[in-house]
């Protein structure tokens, strides 16, 4: 027997109006990835909500951070 694949798969046929999509799931005795175990992890649950928090302050620190900077050069007075 040969693996099955993973992913999705779309074809479209030359002369007709129909599409074709076929979905193959991953087989039992695949293991996920590294990354996508760690995606799983990290991205789900309630240690993925913290991680969103803590993305969030962070990302508003460093906006906050470059514009006061920015602002500061700008509005410099000479």
């Amino acid at each position: 027997m040969q693996p099955q694949e993973s992913g999705v798969r779309y074809s479209r046929w030359d002369n007709s109006n129909r599409d074709e999509v076929s979905m193959t799931a991953m087989s039992s005795t695949e293991e996920p990835s590294c990354y996508r175990r760690l995606s799983q992890k990290l991205c789900s649950g309630k240690l993925g909500i913290a991680m969103k928090v803590l993305g969030g302050v962070a990302l508003f620190w460093i906006i906050f951070i470059l514009g006061y900077v920015t602002g500061y050069y700008v509005h410099k007075c000479k």
